[in-house]
């Protein structure tokens, strides 16, 4: 993985990307589930690094502009194959998400299902990820064209969709993303930093397909209708959550328990075997490490959570001066200990 510095000195290339594709101008005869008769099998290939961030390059012509896209779209590394390591941050903190940018994650989930943080609080930690070159992901807190609406205005590369159980409720939250006649979002792209701010005249004609759309299975009822959630037109990634499956089987914050293991690891059988191409996302655990769920055909696997990983650092570190204390109590007053630490090392 590249160094913080390299960030500066490396000679960056401009990425290429397939040519946009145009808006469809008809209304679908339905978003409900198609059947594909000739499935495509995925080759899976773990990728050590994310590739160096490519700023949008600024020019007097806005279709220059629109042509230097962003190398934080999500979608053409999913399709070459790599794995994606991602974090959750659900405190809403700009800083802590530009120290997981830096740190190398290959995107990050701003969570507003979960986390204290509204849209506006999300706004500073996009920017602070773009800084990074790395792609944001809201969740967001439920699914509604307002929410959502507001949500895309701010310009993330994906969007993820908590508890979808029906196939239904995959199509609506699809349309969400969608201008009309495909869809129901509300048309600001001149004036939202999405589009920054209207520079970029090739928004409208890439941004659905850019759009990374996730949405979550993490209940019995969802699992039961996970063929026909994925089988659902625009639906990009189903992402698994093992700790609300296992709520919802009758094991409260038990997802270890065997027979949930045993329901999940069927929805991901059902997932991948239905050879839409679809990607699958999902949460490491303590007894299922993210290498496993690599081994398993993920693409997409977060295992670290911001405020999980400063409540472990912070208690940590009590404990460790809390252990100094009894160290020295039991030594000589003159005998200093030999391998003391310091925070600011």
């Amino acid at each position: 993985m590249a160094s913080s510095s390299s960030y500066i000195s490396t000679a960056i290339p401009k990425p290429s990307f397939p040519a946009p594709k145009a808006l469809v101008p008809q209304i679908p005869a339905t978003l409900l589930p198609k059947s594909n008769p000739n499935p495509n099998s995925i080759s899976i290939s773990i990728s050590t690094s994310r590739p160096l961030p490519s700023p949008l390059k600024y020019s007097t012509s806005p279709s220059e502009l629109a042509a230097a896209r962003p190398a934080g779209i999500l979608k053409p590394r999913l399709a070459a194959g790599e794995v994606l390591y991602g974090l959750f941050l659900m405190s809403s903190s700009p800083t802590l998400a530009e120290i997981s940018g830096l740190a190398g994650y290959d995107y990050v989930v701003v969570d507003l299902e979960h986390g204290p943080g509204g849209i506006s609080d999300a706004l500073p930690c996009l920017r602070a990820l773009a800084a990074t070159g790395t792609p944001a992901i809201i969740r967001v807190p439920e699914n509604t064209p307002a929410v959502t609406k507001k949500a895309l205005d701010l310009g993330p590369q994906g969007i993820m969709f908590p508890s979808v159980e029906t196939p239904e409720a995959a199509a609506l939250a699809v349309s969400y993303c969608r201008f009309p006649p495909r869809g129901v979002r509300g048309a600001a792209h001149p004036v939202v930093r999405a589009s920054a701010y209207g520079v970029d005249d090739g928004y409208l004609s890439r941004c659905e397909e850019d759009l990374l759309i996730m949405v979550q299975v993490e209940t019995t009822v969802g699992v039961s209708e996970i063929e026909a959630i994925v089988g659902v037109e625009g639906v990009d990634c189903v992402q698994m959550g093992p700790l609300d499956l296992s709520t919802s089987m009758g094991w409260l914050w038990d997802p270890g328990n065997k027979k949930v293991r045993a329901v999940l690891k069927e929805a991901e059988r059902r997932e991948l075997g239905m050879g839409r191409g679809l990607w699958l996302g999902g949460f490491a655990m303590p007894h299922d490490r993210e290498i496993e769920l690599k081994a398993r055909g993920y693409h997409m696997v977060v295992r670290a959570v911001d405020i999980g990983m400063f409540r472990a650092a912070a208690m940590e570190d009590v404990l460790h001066f809390r252990r100094a204390e009894v160290e020295i109590g039991e030594e000589d007053d003159n005998e200093k200990p030999s391998n003391a630490e310091y925070c600011s090392e």
